[in-house]
């Protein structure tokens, strides 16, 4: 029955990244700001956001830009129910970055000195990763959601193994460690050993938008508020949950196979009017 449904279906792998995937642009995003400068709100704005993603530069007219924080965003959509005009979906797998800040849409200037850092400081982790990449993934007080997304890179869809990338049960084995969750208290000592378990160079990627900043779960006594705390990030990848298309970005970028411009992929970061 396998065989025939093989031959009848034919090769269903996506060719991502060195061919176009529809559905790798079609699937939307975080939030973005479509509009920057709104007319005054008197706050109303920031009070969309139940997880306070949502902010106003301080100018000296009183009536800052929007920003919105995309490693906060849990995709809930009120933003863009409640202001079409100002606020929209991204679109596009390339929503990772190799700094905090850099998930802040409008992009908040960074001198090109210190992107170039960041930038020149994981090639040089990533150097010796070549055509053979294992991963290790922890869970540190996630939902779920983000484990489902994970374990669709193994299936024929997406075959993270035609990449060179696949998944070990050893830290002592893995390059990469996958880190999901808001940063749960009790898997804070579990995480931290198995980042030094790790041998060097080693690369650490936030999965989620819980991982990146504790999303909804934040603030509470039980958790952290993301995993940054706890070891040390080089990729942020927002989503709740992010697609398998946007985890292979991020790690495609984080072992230096991609490059570090959103735009380079299309991706929608943020337009400002």
């Amino acid at each position: 029955m396998w065989a025939l449904r093989g031959l009848r279906n034919g090769v269903v792998t996506t060719r991502w990244p060195s061919r176009p995937d529809p559905y790798a642009v079609e699937v939307p995003g975080p939030a973005t700001v479509l509009d920057a400068h709104p007319a005054a709100d008197g706050g109303a704005l920031e009070a969309l956001c139940p997880t306070g993603a949502i902010t106003r530069a301080q100018e000296p007219s009183g009536n800052g830009s929007v920003r919105l924080d995309q490693g906060k965003c849990v995709l809930c959509g009120r933003c863009l129910a409640a202001r079409p005009d100002v606020f929209g979906w991204s679109t596009g797998p390339a929503g990772a970055a190799v700094h905090r800040s850099g998930l802040v849409v409008p992009e908040l200037s960074e001198s090109p000195e210190r992107l170039a850092e960041l930038q020149d400081r994981l090639g040089a982790k990533t150097a010796a990763l070549r055509r053979s990449v294992h991963l290790r993934h922890v869970d540190a007080g996630s939902d779920g959601t983000e484990e489902w997304e994970i374990l669709a890179l193994a299936n024929p869809i997406y075959d993270l193994h035609r990449l060179g990338i696949f998944f070990t049960a050893s830290p002592r084995h893995a390059d990469i460690l996958l880190a999901t969750g808001a940063g749960a208290r009790g898997m804070t000592e579990p995480l931290q050993r198995t980042y030094d378990a790790m041998p060097e160079p080693k690369i650490v990627i936030a999965v989620g938008t819980d991982a990146v900043s504790g999303g909804l779960a934040t603030p509470s006594y039980a958790v952290t508020g993301g995993i940054g705390d706890t070891v040390p990030v080089d990729v942020w990848l927002p989503g709740s949950p992010p697609t398998p298309f946007s985890i292979l970005h991020a790690l495609l970028l984080a072992i230096g196979r991609m490059p570090a411009s959103s735009s380079a992929l299309g991706h929608s970061k943020g337009a400002q009017r």
